[in-house]
C-alpha cells in the first residue's frame, strides 16, 4: 500500500542526495588516506599514542600530509557539530539522513531556581508517533527512558544508530527498568551550547587531544595534569592524581585498558557543565521522566514524611542513578501510551510505597545533617545527568 511522504521525509530525501553527493566528493579526496589505512590492517579506533605515532610517521613521509590534516579537520568538524564518529567507510546506502543537531542556547531566566514540587506529580505520556518515519506503529515502537520520543528498530537501523549487535540489547531493555537513551538523550556532549563546546574543543587542542581516539591511563593522567595546571597555575596533589585514577577505572568497566572516545568526551562535557553552570541552571536540564525518578527516589528515602531524609541516604542516591546497567532486570510489558520503561521514577513503580533501591546504613555523622527536595535535586543532578547514556561507564564516579 502506497504511502503519502511527510514534509520531514521529502526535506530528508533532498538532503540525501545532497549528502551522497558531498560524500562522493569527500571519497574522491580521502582515497589515498583510507586505502593505506586499509592495507596495513588498522583499527580505526586506536589509543591516543598510537594515533600520535601515526601521524608523526606520516608526516615524515611527507605526501600523505595533506589527507591526513584533511581527516583531522572533519573529526574536528563532527565534534563541534555533535555528529559523533563518523567513518570513510560508513555506508549510507538505504539509510535516512542524519538530523542536524542544533545546539541549544541560555537563557536569561537559566540561573532562577526551577519551580519542581515534591507533591505535584507530572503526568508522563511518550509520542505516539516514530521521531524518524513519523508513523504510529503502538507496541513495536521503543520509547526513550529520558525524553518522550520513541522510535522504530528498522528507522535506527537506517540511520546508523542501530548497529546488528546493538539490537538485540535494544529490543530487551527499551521496556524494562532498564531503559534505553535514544541517540538525543546518550550524547552528553549535546548539552553544551556554541561557546562551551568552543571552550572544550580549545581546552582538548591545547593538550593534544586526538578526536574520536581511545585514551590509555597514562594520557588520561596526563590530559588532567595539564588541564589541572592550565586552570590553577600548580601541579596536581596526589590526591586528586588518584580521583582522576578512579575515574578513569569508572570509564573503562570492561578492564579493556582503555577508554571509548565517546566515553571520554561525556565525562568532559558534564565537568564542563558543572563548571560553567550553576546548579539551577543544570536543574533545567532535567526531563520529566528524570524529575518524576527524582521524586520516587525522596519519597522512598523519606520514611517519616516529613519532607527531609539524612545526608548518608542523599549520598546513597548518588548512585542509584546508575543501577540502569543492571542486566537482570525482568521485562515488562508496557503500553507505548504508559510511561515507556518502568523505572524507579514512574508512578508504576512507586505505588507499592517500598523504596526501590536497597539503601545502605549511615553514620551518625552523615544522619546529622538533613537534606530537603530542593537541596537533594541540586546535589543529585549532576548525576542524574551523568547516568543518561547508554554505555556501562560511569562518565560522573560519585564519591564512596
Amino acid at each position: 500500500m502506497g504511502v503519502l511522504m511527510s514534509r520531514r521525509q521529502t526535506v530528508e530525501r533532498v538532503q540525501k542526495v545532497s549528502l551522497a553527493v558531498s560524500a562522493f566528493k569527500d571519497g574522491l579526496r580521502e582515497q589515498p588516506s583510507t586505502r593505506r589505512r586499509a592495507e596495513a590492517g588498522t583499527s580505526r579506533r586506536g589509543t591516543l599514542e598510537q594515533e600520535v605515532q601515526e601521524g608523526e610517521e606520516e608526516a615524515s613521509a611527507g605526501p600523505s600530509q595533506p589527507e591526513e590534516s584533511s581527516a583531522s579537520k572533519a573529526a574536528w568538524e563532527r565534534l563541534r557539530d555533535g555528529r559523533g564518529v563518523e567513518p570513510e567507510e560508513f555506508d549510507r546506502a538505504n539509510r535516512f539522513t542524519p538530523p542536524a543537531f542544533i545546539r541549544p542556547k541560555r537563557e536569561l531566566h537559566d540561573d532562577e531556581p526551577p519551580d519542581i514540587s515534591l507533591e505535584q506529580r507530572e503526568q508522563i505520556v511518550n509520542d505516539e508517533m516514530c521521531e524518524i518515519c513519523e508513523v504510529c506503529t503502538a507496541e513495536s515502537l521503543f520509547p526513550c527512558r529520558i525524553c518522550p520520543r520513541v522510535y522504530h528498530d528498522g528507522c535506527l537501523r537506517r540511520m546508523g544508530y542501530l548497529q546488528k549487535d546493538s539490537t538485540v540489547e535494544v529490543t530487551e531493555t527499551a521496556h524494562t527498568e532498564t531503559g534505553w537513551s535514544c541517540y538525543y538523550c546518550d550524547n552528553l556532549n549535546l548539552l553544551l551550547t556554541e561557546e562551551e563546546m568552543y571552550s572544550l574543543m580549545e581546552t582538548l587542542k591545547n593538550c593534544k587531544i586526538i578526536p574520536e581516539t581511545c585514551l590509555t591511563l597514562d594520557d588520561f593522567l596526563h590530559y588532567k595534569h595539564l588541564v589541572h595546571k592550565q586552570q590553577f597555575e600548580r601541579p596536581m596533589a596526589e590526591a586528586q592524581e588518584e580521583q582522576a585514577a578512579l575515574q578513569f577505572n569508572a570509564l573503562d568497566p570492561d578492564k579493556k585498558g582503555h577508554i571509548e572516545w565517546q566515553d571520554f568526551l561525556s565525562h568532559e562535557s558534564i565537568q564542563l557543565l558543572q563548571k560553567l553552570r550553576p546548579q539551577n541552571a543544570l536543574l533545567r536540564l532535567l526531563t520529566l521522566k528524570e524529575r518524576e525518578r527524582a521524586r520516587a527516589v525522596f519519597l522512598a528515602l523519606d520514611q517519616d514524611n516529613d519532607g527531609f531524609i539524612g545526608e548518608g541516604e542523599c549520598r546513597q542516591a548518588r548512585h542509584t542513578w546508575f543501577r540502569k546497567h543492571q542486566k537482570e532486570m525482568q521485562s515488562c510489558n508496557v503500553s507505548i501510551s504508559h510511561v515507556g520503561p518502568i523505572s524507579e521514577g514512574s508512578p508504576a513503580s512507586s505505588r507499592n510505597g517500598k523504596s526501590p533501591e536497597k539503601i545502605l546504613p549511615a553514620t551518625k555523622q552523615e544522619e546529622a545533617r538533613s537534606v530537603d527536595w530542593p537541596e537533594f535535586l541540586r546535589e543529585n543532578v549532576a548525576y542524574m545527568l551523568a547516568a543518561r547514556p547508554n554505555s556501562a561507564a560511569l562518565h560522573l564516579q560519585p564519591p564512596a
